[in-house]
């Protein structure tokens, strides 16, 4: 990866939606010259895709917490991450150092919704506990940056 995809990367950030014309206006390159670096960023994985940001808010899903987990012994990241996958509210999951196993980042409508979805959560077999903090205001949410 170069300056050039570096710029790329840059202006795909800031307008995902922006044509390979624009971004080689932007960056010095023709639309074909962008489209073999963006499907190259892509295959190596730097790119993982392309997606529209939506506020939560907007679509009923205000209500946000992160959970420490503890588990029972030993579990691994694999099993962790199974285990909270198939949990709608989950929208994010992280292992942590700390006395805490991870950190399940969680989203839901509204007070109430959000204890079902602690209780769901807490039911996973190898999960001993929890501690949650829930989120009162949102002060930055940065997109990453190139």
């Amino acid at each position: 990866m170069d300056t050039l995809d570096q710029r790329i990367i840059s202006q795909l950030v800031t307008d995902a939606r922006a044509s390979y014309a624009e971004i080689g206006h932007a960056v010095g390159l023709s639309a074909p010259a962008v489209k073999r670096r963006v499907d190259k960023l892509l295959d190596m994985g730097i790119l993982r895709g392309f997606t529209a940001v939506v506020d939560p808010e907007a679509l009923g899903w205000g209500t946000e917490a992160f959970v420490e987990v503890h588990c029972h012994g030993n579990v691994p990241t694999q099993r962790i991450r199974e285990g909270v996958e198939p949990l709608p509210e989950v929208v994010g999951a992280y292992t942590v150092s700390g006395p805490a196993d991870a950190i399940v980042h969680l989203r839901a409508a509204d007070i109430h919704h959000l204890e079902t979805a602690l209780e769901r959560l807490r039911g996973v077999e190898f999960i001993n506990r929890t501690v949650s903090t829930v989120v009162l205001s949102r002060l930055l949410d940065r997109p990453p940056q190139a």
